[in-house]
């Protein structure tokens, strides 16, 4: 009987969704200093924390022991990813955010996504769970023209 076969990453680190997770942080914390001073402690605060939210998540899923509870942690970071969109998605309807402003974060949003399903797919081959199910991510629709 041979030994299970070993991850390609080493750490959270080694994971190219947390990479680009930590990109989706990083341009929605440019977007947020876009808002007004009046929604800092609103909209730009929940955007900030929902993005930080995703790569963290990612991070402690990896660090767990088991692809069962990893793709709990992925789910959750899914879940996190719908809250940006959709926090982007009210920034751009309430006038905060340009098409052109939201462009990179809404491509970034898109790709993570994708990202995030397709590891959770992985390990669901790996376990024979339910894990694929948890994370499925349609490409965000712009909600203003």
């Amino acid at each position: 009987m041979s030994a299970p076969a070993k991850p390609a990453y080493r750490t959270y680190r080694d994971l190219n969704v947390w990479q680009k997770a930590v990109e989706l942080a990083e341009e929605n914390y440019r977007l947020a200093k876009k808002l007004p001073k009046t929604e800092d402690a609103g909209l730009g605060s929940q955007l900030r924390r929902a993005s930080v939210s995703i790569a963290a998540n990612i991070a402690e899923g990896q660090g767990r022991r088991g692809s069962r509870e990893f793709a709990r942690f992925l789910a959750i970071a899914h879940g996190s990813l719908m809250e940006v969109e959709a926090l982007v998605a009210l920034g751009r309807r309430l006038g905060y955010f340009s098409a052109n402003d939201a462009k990179k974060a809404e491509e970034l949003a898109n790709h993570t996504g994708a990202m995030l399903g397709a590891l959770t797919k992985s390990l669901d081959k790996q376990k024979g769970g339910a894990a694929a199910s948890a994370v499925r991510h349609p490409p965000m629709i712009a909600a203003v023209g």
